[in-house]
């Protein structure tokens, strides 16, 4: 007995340190880079057609979840997030945001960061027209029905400068 349970704890050893130095392949990168990339692509192109409320299918409900938004200093929970998306979507007519640069680092297979900037353009209820430019940052994580966006931030670029 004694010598089953020292080859089942060498058996389970040997099983999670092979897990553990699973390697991530090239092609495995290039696949999670891909996908990350169609899912931001989705989220601008579903905030654009459906509204900023579709930015929930995209958002990560767990309380791993954090973002600090343009013009906050600090991280805010999945709550005040979507407080904010609530509070802020019946005053918009559209949002039009557009990646600039979009550069995917793959970590494993279920994370990986991202950074870009974004071009953005909102028209509000009124018709008031807004255009920003944003840099953001974040961790998307891989759950059962698909990529989600888990923490991050987006801060305001300061307007380009025609030197000429």
């Amino acid at each position: 007995m004694k010598n089953i349970i020292i080859l089942i704890l060498i058996i389970s050893t040997g099983v999670s340190c092979t897990e553990r130095n699973i390697v991530f392949t090239e092609t495995q990168k290039q696949q999670v880079a891909f996908e990350v990339r169609q899912t931001l692509d989705s989220y601008t192109n579903d905030i654009h057609t459906k509204g900023l409320l579709s930015e929930f299918m995209y958002l990560d409900s767990s309380a791993d979840f954090f973002w600090v938004p343009p013009g906050y200093t600090m991280a805010l929970s999945y709550d005040s997030v979507s407080n904010i998306i609530n509070r802020t979507a019946p005053t918009l007519k559209l949002v039009d945001n557009n990646w600039n640069t979009l550069r995917i680092i793959p970590l494993s297979a279920v994370l990986a960061n991202y950074t870009g900037v974004i071009q953005s353009k909102m028209i509000l209820k009124n018709d008031s027209v807004l255009l920003y430019r944003m840099i953001e940052t974040g961790v998307v994580i891989k759950r059962n029905n698909g990529w989600k966006l888990l923490s991050g931030q987006t801060s305001i670029l300061p307007p380009v400068q025609d030197v000429r």
